[in-house]
């Protein structure tokens, strides 16, 4: 990982560390937990519209803010956990699309495209 993303990866690997929550944190486990806090943060939205869901009062903004960084959290964690480095996993996915949704086909459209074929 580089830069932001490896200070908050090592501040949460001392975090475990000290408190002896290695065992605990398997990649299935932080997965799962990663899930369950995305379940949260999606929770926030539910019931809301569209525009209501742009426009969020200080208390849920504040409640979504606070899933963001749990989900966040988990997310580095795992990625750590497996030696994946976040940001280049992202933007490897990002050049993928970018070759998937090319701009003439894909402009104003949210339909999936093919998978990519191998060269």
């Amino acid at each position: 990982m580089s830069g932001e993303l490896e200070h908050l990866a090592a501040r949460l690997r001392e975090f475990v560390r000290v408190r002896d929550w290695e065992k605990f944190h398997t990649p299935k486990n932080l997965a799962m937990a990663l899930a369950g806090e995305a379940g949260e943060l999606v929770a926030e939205f539910q019931w809301l519209t569209a525009e209501e869901s742009r426009d969020l009062d200080e208390d849920t903004l504040r409640r979504v803010r606070a899933e963001l960084g749990d989900v966040t959290l988990y997310l580095v964690r795992l990625a750590d956990a497996l030696g994946v480095d976040l940001a280049e996993a992202a933007n490897a996915k990002l050049d993928d699309s970018e070759r998937r949704y090319d701009p003439e086909t894909y402009r104003g459209s949210a339909r999936k495209a093919p998978p990519l074929t191998a060269d």
